[in-house]
């Protein structure tokens, strides 16, 4: 290994096998597993493990699981709700599944713990905070921000327009905006205003991910 190189998945440290609880950590920004990893193993004496994605998760609980608490970042490829989050659960069946995310509106938090996640924890969260949420699942207990449990599961009905959900669901299906554009004989051009329209009105930072959110919303 070349000098400071750090593998994908890794183990953090181990203080004690036997006594630590063992946590899973899957985001594919290495700085912020990095940093959530450390702090983790440092501060709370957990045995941390790292994954950059999904499928390397799936990987690593196979040779290394069970996890007390798997802690899935929204945003990596390969995740989605609730078939990302439900195959991490039948493979790690006895341990916790939380989500992890900067950018996912309140309604994905919701669905998320509707689906059976034990948490959902904005990584704007102070370190104190955080730690404290991951020792209350860990303890068998819930965590989610109050502005999450208490937001709408779906956005306002009038946040998108008619147009915009139809070229929305030509997103979902992997269209191109020439494609959308001539099944609903628009211009182009239109199409594309639309897109990023709907994609402020989302929260999203491109097409894929204004998909990505309105399945995981049921919006379409």
């Amino acid at each position: 290994m070349e000098p400071g190189q750090v593998p994908t998945a890794q183990t953090q440290h181990d203080p004690d096998p036997t006594e630590a609880p063992k946590v899973l950590i899957a985001d594919d920004h290495g700085l912020v597993r990095e940093t959530l990893a450390a702090y983790l193993s440092d501060a709370g004496g957990i045995a941390v493990t790292q994954a950059g994605g999904l499928e390397e998760a799936l990987a690593v609980i196979g040779q290394d699981g069970p996890f007390d608490l798997v802690l899935l970042d929204f945003t990596m490829p390969g995740m989605s709700l609730p078939d990302g989050m439900d195959r991490v659960r039948a493979l790690n069946p006895d341990g916790a599944v939380a989500l992890i995310s900067g950018t996912a509106p309140d309604g994905v938090g919701r669905r998320a713990m509707e689906c059976g996640a034990a948490g959902f924890l904005p990584k704007t969260m102070a370190p104190m905070a955080l730690l404290a949420a991951v020792a209350e699942i860990l303890g068998g207990g819930t965590y989610a921000p109050a502005a999450i449990l208490h937001a709408d599961p779906l956005p306002p009905h009038d946040r998108l327009t008619p147009r915009e959900r139809e070229v929305l669901e030509g997103l979902c299906a992997a269209r191109s905006n020439k494609e959308i554009a001539r099944d609903l004989d628009v211009q182009e051009v239109t199409v594309k205003l639309h897109v990023k329209t709907l994609s402020r009105k989302l929260g999203a930072r491109n097409r894929t991910h204004a998909a990505m959110i309105a399945r995981d919303l049921w919006l379409v």
